[in-house]
């Protein structure tokens, strides 16, 4: 009796010894198959790391400098060696840092060209090495980019019209807008003039003027609000092209002591912005949240560099050819939705937005 119940023991103990054996070969190769999964991922159709050329045309406003820290960040997660070039407003620049991106034998290149037009002959060298386009936030205009990623400028112009005819039914209209140069502003003018347009029509809305600043240059809009302002010119709102030339505007009226008693709406969320739509001096920002756009850009390139399909159903036309288009939403931001919205995202710490608001 005694010897069965041993053999017992020895058989169960044997039995455990196989299952965790087993169990111990299963897990080593899931982790195995995982690793070369990952390597894999981030390599290119030839079997080398992946690298991105990431080519800014600017870095002056606050949120380039977000895009290009998050789209880095993004990339590197998937394990790709990222090489980033400023152009600093400069188009030879920026078609020198492409050639130097291109030397550095990079699988993808992501532009936010400084020129919509003048970028076009960079995106062709690129295409000429066989390499892969993504016109990131701005679009390169007829160049037939492998992808333009952006969100719905069209839309940012409709969100900032209609929060101000809302609140300003009737009135004089100031816009300024941002460089010619960039497409987006096209998109821009497009969507708040379809909002415009009717109350302009009827006589309720006057465009006492409608501007373009160069290089989206801050002193531009500052100087163009303040000679409408010294004229006596009446302003009931205005639409700014982003939310650095809303700073200017806002410091001509606060000159002029008009500030919070005349509506502003501009689109970016820049920090500045933020406090000034809780300290009541800027009325509203379109909020476009750059760590959505920043991740997707990180896998659609990560995606191009292994010659995978994108699978994108909607197309822009660039002048020229019709590209593929990765389109986000944006957001309406105002001092009601504030805190949901630009702090809950993370996108800027609540006491750095109410740092100069009294408790």
């Amino acid at each position: 009796m005694e010897s069965k119940n041993v053999i017992k023991v020895i058989v169960a103990i044997v039995l455990m010894i196989i299952f965790g054996v087993l169990v111990f070969l299963t897990v080593k190769h899931v982790v195995a198959y995982r690793e070369v999964k990952n390597v894999n991922s981030n390599l290119d159709k030839k079997g080398h790391k992946i690298k991105i050329g990431f080519s800014l045309g600017t870095l002056k406003e606050e949120r380039w400098i977000k895009d290009r820290d998050i789209v880095m960040a993004k990339l590197r997660e998937l394990g790709a060696e990222v090489l980033v070039q400023n152009a600093n407003n400069d188009d030879q620049d920026q078609l020198k840092q492409v050639r130097y991106l291109l030397d550095q034998k990079i699988d993808v290149l992501i532009i936010v060209p400084n020129d919509l037009e003048k970028a076009s002959y960079a995106v062709s060298l690129a295409q000429k090495e066989g390499v892969k386009v993504i016109s990131y936030d701005r679009l390169v205009t007829k160049s037939n980019v492998d992808l333009y990623i952006s969100f719905d400028n069209v839309k940012v112009g409709k969100l900032m019209a209609e929060y101000l005819v809302k609140r300003v039914p009737r009135g004089n209209y100031l816009i300024i807008n941002g460089a010619t140069t960039d497409n987006n502003t096209k998109m821009i003018k497009e969507g708040y003039d379809s909002v415009l347009k009717p109350r302009i029509e009827s006589g309720d809305i006057k465009i006492v003027k409608e501007d373009w600043a160069p290089n989206w240059m801050t002193e531009y809009a500052f100087n163009s609000t303040d000679e409408l302002l010294q004229k006596g010119v009446k302003i009931d709102a205005v639409i700014a092209g982003d939310d650095a030339l809303a700073g200017g505007i806002i410091e001509a009226l606060s000159e002029h002591r008009m500030a919070g008693k005349v509506l502003v709406a501009a689109q970016d969320a820049d920090l500045a912005a933020c406090q000034r739509i809780v300290e009541g001096t800027q009325a509203m920002t379109v909020y476009k949240p750059i760590d959505k756009l920043a991740e997707a850009t990180a896998k659609m390139a990560m995606k191009l560099a292994r010659g995978e399909k994108l699978n994108v159903k909607n197309t822009i036309y660039d002048g020229k050819y019709y590209v593929p288009y990765y389109v986000l939403e944006p957001i309406a931001v105002d001092k009601t939705n504030i805190d949901d919205t630009v702090i809950k995202d993370g996108f800027h710490n609540r006491d750095e937005v109410y740092r100069n608001v009294a408790k």
